[in-house]
């Protein structure tokens, strides 16, 4: 099974996430995004997982998911949904 999203780098800069995610950059306010994420502290939101299949970010001490397609704006076909058909 391929990966849906490349993530290769997510920094902070402020309530701004930049982030790196299959060759393009994105700079995303994560106020808008995120009340728990803007709450965390610069070494909470330093550590994050990429889940396996690359659909969403995982901060396990702020105990947040957010889709990188919502982020990124774009939507991906479910892979389940078209197996089925």
């Amino acid at each position: 099974m391929s990966r849906a999203h490349e993530v290769e780098r997510i920094e902070f800069a402020g309530t701004v996430m930049c982030l790196r995610v299959d060759g393009r950059d994105y700079r995303i306010d994560i106020v808008t995004q995120s009340e728990r994420l803007a709450r965390a502290t610069p070494t909470q939101r330093a550590h994050f997982e990429v889940s396996p299949a690359g659909y969403g970010i995982h901060w396990p001490e702020v105990d947040e998911d957010l889709s990188i397609d919502g982020l990124i704006g774009m939507t991906h076909r479910c892979p389940l949904t078209e197996a089925a058909a």
